[in-house]
């Protein structure tokens, strides 16, 4: 187990310095801002994301999404649906092609999150969701239903996991978040434990895996209960099944219809329990910070907020595995 740290542009050098001075080993490029050409990614300018990476002696383990505008009728059974899962097939070819070996995606749409912040301390921001004041618009105009959501996701997981397999390429689906059936009048799917289920099963395949945001799966209705589907449940279930590529490593107070973030050690989740968890079943990927708080005297990306969530995880990591991440020097 080791740490990531996530980044939405390769360019950001201060940023890739910040995350090698950390002890960063692994990096997660969250919508990289690569040329879209004829609906897909190239080849040329996925490698130049990694070599720029390399530059700062991390590796490119991960690319998290592409643009919203390539796959939105892919998740949302839109009219170019056909379109886009052949242009997103050739993308992960690509990325294959580029020696990257993860690509996950937010299997949601529309990307409608928060409805607000809450004061989590002295004036610290967290991000907050409330359904009770949430009243997005509805945003597209063809008909969805549940059923055909499922035909989409079913249809993408059996045509890109052969492809995924082929080139190295392990893919995992993000959960929608919030965790809810519905956002702005668009079915959603991946919003409890019993469906992330149901998408394991649909390719029995390592690379068909799931991107464990585990503040998503944390705000789930019932994480916080002791019912057989906590979110230690959900760890313990797909850790075991080697199904998990890397943790979002995130807490939140509250779950839907009405939840917060906090700090990484505050909310429901017991994180030192969570962490052993994913060490007694011999998780052996990376975890990174993820949504951090608005902290005074922070930059916008975060600094403060990610040194201080980046050590926390790496004490946990040494505390349940009994063992430097970096020796002695």
């Amino acid at each position: 187990m080791r740490i990531g740290m996530g980044l939405n542009s390769s360019s950001n050098t201060e940023a890739l310095r910040f995350m090698a001075q950390l002890g960063v080993q692994d990096v997660v490029l969250n919508t990289p801002p690569i040329p879209v050409k004829n609906g897909r990614w190239e080849l040329v300018d996925i490698v130049g994301l990694k070599n720029r990476v390399n530059e700062f002696g991390l590796e490119l383990s991960a690319i998290e999404n592409t643009q919203i505008d390539m796959r939105h009728h892919l998740i949302a059974g839109g009219p170019r649906f056909e379109e886009q899962l052949e242009n997103m097939v050739e993308t992960i070819r690509n990325i294959g092609r580029a020696g990257i070996p993860m690509y996950t995606m937010s299997w949601r749409y529309p990307r409608y999150y928060r409805t607000g912040h809450v004061d989590i301390g002295f004036g610290a921001l967290g991000t907050a969701y409330d359904a009770e004041v949430e009243n997005w618009p509805n945003v597209i105009d063809w008909e969805l239903t549940r059923e055909r959501a499922w035909e989409c996701l079913e249809t993408w997981v059996r045509t890109a996991t052969p492809v995924a397999e082929e080139y190295g390429v392990r893919l995992g689906l993000h959960p929608v978040d919030p965790p809810v059936p519905v956002v702005a009048g668009v079915p959603q799917l991946l919003f409890n434990f019993e469906n992330y289920r149901r998408l394991i099963d649909i390719y029995d395949s390592p690379a068909n895996s799931l991107l464990l945001c585990q503040g998503s799966f944390s705000q789930m209705a019932g994480a916080d209960q002791d019912n057989g589907e906590s979110i230690y449940d959900m760890i313990e279930y797909f850790v075991k099944r080697k199904r998990v590529l890397y943790v979002h490593f995130r807490n939140v107070s509250g779950t839907v219809p009405k939840f917060h973030e906090t700090f990484v050690n505050r909310g429901h989740v017991d994180m030192y329990r969570a962490m052993r968890i994913y060490a007694e079943n011999g998780f052996d990927g990376f975890f990174m910070d993820d949504h951090v708080p608005r902290t005074i005297g922070d930059t916008d990306w975060g600094h403060r907020a990610k040194a201080y969530a980046n050590g926390y995880i790496q004490a946990l990591i040494e505390t349940v595995t009994d063992r430097s991440l970096y020796g002695a020097h």
